[in-house]
């Protein structure tokens, strides 16, 4: 697959270069905050080589590419925006440069043409950016910038988690089936690698936070090191000693926020000649302080409160919980929010080494293949057919955009079928507590970080099967064959 050819034609369908506002990426998604935008230019999008569907989150133009390409897309996609707003020409290439040497007098005329094209774009473009400041100030509401900031927290930190979990769930399969193997130095080293993002998350979770709320990256991490230090176990304030890494990431995301805005209001009353000195030595010193005697309580406090919530609602719900949060998680994915629980995750994986709530999640994604399947079988339509055939692989292992966009919402009835689907394998998870040692993953390839894989393929399979027959039974409107 030609990425660079992808991303041009991505960039030709959302630029010009002054069109696009910024270009980010999540695990699976381009994100664009474009000035302009149209359904038409939507619906080109999605008919793109490698674009596994396309949804307008109203400032967001998110495109789906799935995991591992939407990173190389973004890459050459960002040079070419580049390449635009530098002047060169981002279309060009070295194979076109026979077509480039020696222009002609006859090429004047297009390039007139070209030109005013431009000018009419960048028009448009002028009077399309107060009507799009309008909306993006109406869809900014406190909330949605809270959830956005979080999202943006964690989602760079899901590769470690991954990789660190899936370490963990195979060393979990692999002492069952040989108990000696535990107790050897590669095993072992296999183990701490395996925990190894949990003694630095920290770190991570207060240099990322410091840097989304507008702050020092590194004085968010060395805040979030300081909230875990064991050295903090010899203290005694008031009631007894204190407790590292109390409250866990609740902790340093409160104390990264404060730091943050402590910094800025030092930038704005310690001189300049003082500042590179100053401004880092009070901010720490300041929230840290406020950090040790209030904040860590108060994350503590917090923290206790989602795993007694998650743990108690699960544990004492059962399968009815399990049903409601498997049911309902869909439509969570479909409008690109799921992101925003990565937090409850983490902190579920660091109090208890597995989170609950990933499993019966994940059950979503199962009932989609479900319900896809039961499409394929019954339309008629070869071209929903080619779709179907091209996205259940990837359903299977967990990206369930393409059959969300291209299969089960358009067709509307499947979508409430996958729901159905998610909600029952939803329900043989929670009612096991399934735990799970990772998160950013789905499907198929969770089953190696969960503490019982055989419970959670059965789950799986039963939301293939609830999907399948909720579809079937519902029945959907075939599309006729496009002419």
């Amino acid at each position: 697959m030609n990425y660079t050819d992808i991303a041009r034609q991505v960039f030709a369908l959302t630029g010009p270069a002054d069109n696009i506002e910024s270009a980010t990426h999540c695990m699976t998604r381009l994100r664009l905050v474009l000035r302009t935008k149209n359904p038409a230019q939507i619906e080109a999008l999605k008919k793109i080589e490698g674009v596994l569907g396309v949804y307008d989150a109203g400032e967001e133009l998110q495109i789906i590419f799935g995991p591992g390409r939407v990173d190389r897309v973004t890459e050459a996609f960002l040079q070419e925006l580049e390449a635009a707003r530098a002047g060169a020409s981002p279309a060009s290439s070295s194979s076109d440069g026979a077509q480039s040497v020696g222009r002609s007098a006859a090429a004047e005329p297009t390039a007139q043409v070209e030109s005013a094209a431009q000018a009419a774009s960048k028009a448009e473009i002028g009077d399309g950016k107060a009507l799009h400041a309008k909306i993006r100030a109406k869809n900014a509401t406190p909330v949605k910038l809270l959830f956005k900031r979080i999202a943006s927290i964690f989602i760079p930190l899901i590769p470690a988690f991954i990789a660190c979990g899936l370490i963990s769930g195979t060393l979990n399969v692999v002492s069952k089936v040989d108990p000696a193997f535990a107790q050897t130095a590669v095993y072992q080293l296999l183990a701490i690698g395996g925990s190894t993002v949990f003694w630095g998350m920290n770190l991570f979770v207060g240099y990322n936070a410091a840097k989304e709320f507008g702050g020092t990256p590194i004085l968010g991490g060395i805040l979030g090191a300081l909230l875990a230090h064991p050295g903090l176990a010899s203290v005694e304030l008031a009631d007894g000693p204190l407790v590292p890494g109390r409250g866990g990431v609740i902790s340093v995301l409160l104390v990264a926020a404060l730091a943050a805005f402590v910094e800025k209001r030092l930038r704005r009353i310690i001189p300049e000649m003082f500042s590179l000195f100053l401004t880092p030595l009070f901010t720490f010193l300041i929230a840290g302080t406020i950090a040790i005697c209030v904040l860590q309580p108060l994350g503590g406090f917090l923290s206790d409160c989602i795993g007694t919530a998650a743990t108690s609602a699960i544990g004492s719900g059962g399968a009815i919980t399990g049903f409601i949060l498997g049911g309902t998680f869909l439509p969570m994915v479909m409008l690109g929010i799921h992101q925003t629980l990565t937090p409850i995750h983490a902190e579920l994986l660091a109090r208890y080494g597995v989170t609950i709530l990933l499993p019966v999640l994940a059950m979503a994604g199962a009932g989609q293949v479900g319900a896809s399947f039961a499409v394929y079988c019954k339309t008629k339509n070869r071209f929903l057919k080619k779709t179907i055939a091209s996205a259940l692989p990837v359903g299977i292992m967990g990206v369930g955009e393409p059959l969300i966009y291209g299969v089960t919402l358009p067709l509307g009835k499947p979508f409430i079928g996958a729901c159905i689907g998610g909600a029952c394998g939803g329900a043989v998870q929670a009612q096991f507590m399934v735990g799970a040692a990772t998160l950013g993953i789905s499907g198929l390839p969770l089953a190696a970080a969960t503490d019982q894989i055989p419970v959670y393929l059965l789950g799986l399979v039963t939301a293939y099967i609830g999907g399948f027959i909720a579809t079937w039974l519902i029945g959907f409107d075939d599309p006729p064959e496009e002419s």
